[in-house]
C-alpha cells in the first residue's frame, strides 16, 4: 500500500474517532433536547442506526477532503480549517435551511444552531485530526 494511501486512511480513522466523539457528546448534551423541544412531533419513535453509520462514514470522508487534506503538504492548519468550516457550514446548511423551506412550523432556532454547529465540529476535528497526524508521522519519521 502506497505511503499516500496509508495517510490517507490512518487520517480518515483519526477524524472518524474525533467526530464520533464529539458529535455523540453534542447529541447526548444539546441536539437531543433541542429536538425534542423544537421539533418533537418530526423526530422518529428511534434513530435509524443504518442511516446514522451511512451519514458518519461518508460525512468523515468529506472533513478529510476540504478540511484534513492529509496529502496536501503544502495546505497550512489554518486553510485545512477553514475549508473545514466551509464544507461544515455548506452541508448542515443544507439539511436546516431545507428544513426550514419545507417543514412546517421548523424553528429558526435549530437551523441557526445546526448551522453553527457544522462549522464548529468540521474545524474541530480537522485542527485536532491534522495537528495529532503531524505530531505522530513526524516521530515515526513518516514523511508528511
Amino acid at each position: 500500500m502506497s505511503i499516500p494511501v496509508k495517510r490517507w486512511l490512518l487520517s480518515y480513522a483519526v477524524a472518524a474517532v474525533i467526530f464520533a466523539a464529539i458529535d455523540v457528546v453534542w447529541i447526548v448534551t444539546v441536539a437531543n433536547n433541542q429536538y425534542k423541544s423544537q421539533i418533537g412531533d418530526l423526530l422518529a419513535p428511534s434513530t435509524n442506526m443504518a442511516g446514522a453509520v451511512v451519514f458518519y462514514v461518508v460525512y468523515v470522508v468529506g472533513i478529510l477532503h476540504y478540511g484534513v487534506r492529509p496529502n496536501d503538504p503544502d495546505a497550512t492548519l489554518r486553510q485545512r480549517v477553514a475549508g473545514a468550516a466551509i464544507f461544515g457550514f455548506f452541508t448542515y446548511a443544507t439539511w436546516a435551511l431545507t428544513g426550514l423551506a419545507v417543514l412546517k412550523g421548523f424553528p429558526p432556532v435549530v437551523a441557526v444552531t445546526d448551522i453553527a454547529w457544522g462549522v464548529a465540529v468540521c474545524s474541530a476535528v480537522t485542527w485536532l485530526t491534522a495537528t495529532l497526524l503531524r505530531r505522530t508521522l513526524a516521530r515515526s519519521g513518516t514523511p508528511e
